[in-house]
């Protein structure tokens, strides 16, 4: 019987601990969707780190991924200093997070699947509040609107809708444009209202929009039929 080198038996080793672990990724990853199309993930780590349960870089693309109703065209994930429960993934056990996660991320959302997505309960409930922040008086609480269309321009948005006031159904159809101030917020700006086939009504005020300290946008871009996305988030264990 021929002598197995230790350098291959070792190599064969962490090998398979690596194929594990990209498999309780995955499986982590798909876990976190409804359905996926395309699913592409590379770790980056020495032997000795994966062992440890602490992965330097892992790199992630996915498409067509669908997050609590939400259709994501495309994204592209950089996650780095990630420690896991590395000892229960070998057993077999889900892999979990041990500490926050930063993130680099890059997101292309096309404007049909945006559309594709506004009978969820995310999108469209994250859209009626906002309006409701934005706009109290065009668009009270009391009144819901049930969302038809989104049209993404040059830095503009065109939301088009059905408000339901008294038991009558209006058509509701609201542009304006976004810039970013700094990572967090976000300048709501030039909302224009369009409550019936008249004229648009202007608002004149601004509103900022604080996406909270775990996030850090560089880049916010609307070009027709897309939006573009590019900054950092924390994934929280």
């Amino acid at each position: 019987m021929p002598e197995q080198n230790p350098q291959t038996t070792n190599a064969n080793k962490i090998r398979i601990i690596t194929q594990v672990l990209t498999t309780a990724l995955k499986l982590w990853l798909r876990a976190q969707v409804s359905q996926i199309s395309k699913l592409e993930v590379e770790i980056k780590a020495s032997d000795r780190q994966i062992l440890s349960g602490r992965i330097p870089s892992v790199s992630i693309f996915a498409t067509h991924a669908v997050y609590q109703g939400l259709l994501i065209t495309e994204i592209k994930l950089i996650a780095e200093n990630i420690q896991i429960n590395i000892g229960s993934v070998l057993k077999g056990q889900p892999l979990r997070l041990l500490k926050t996660v930063p993130v680099v991320a890059d997101l292309l959302l096309d404007e049909k699947d945006i559309n594709a997505s506004l009978s969820s309960d995310l999108l469209s409930t994250a859209l009626s509040d906002l309006l409701v922040k934005v706009l109290p008086i065009h668009c009270p609480k009391s009144q819901p609107i049930s969302w038809q269309e989104i049209i993404l321009d040059n830095n503009q948005i065109i939301l088009r809708g059905m408000r339901v006031t008294n038991s009558e159904t209006t058509p509701l159809e609201i542009c304006l444009s976004s810039q970013l101030i700094n990572g967090h917020e976000l300048q709501l700006a030039h909302i224009q209202i369009k409550p019936d086939q008249g004229d648009m009504l202007e608002d004149n005020h601004e509103y900022n929009l604080d996406l909270g300290s775990d996030v850090d946008i560089q880049e916010l871009t609307l070009i027709p039929g897309k939006l573009v996305c590019r900054g950092r988030i924390n994934v929280n264990p």
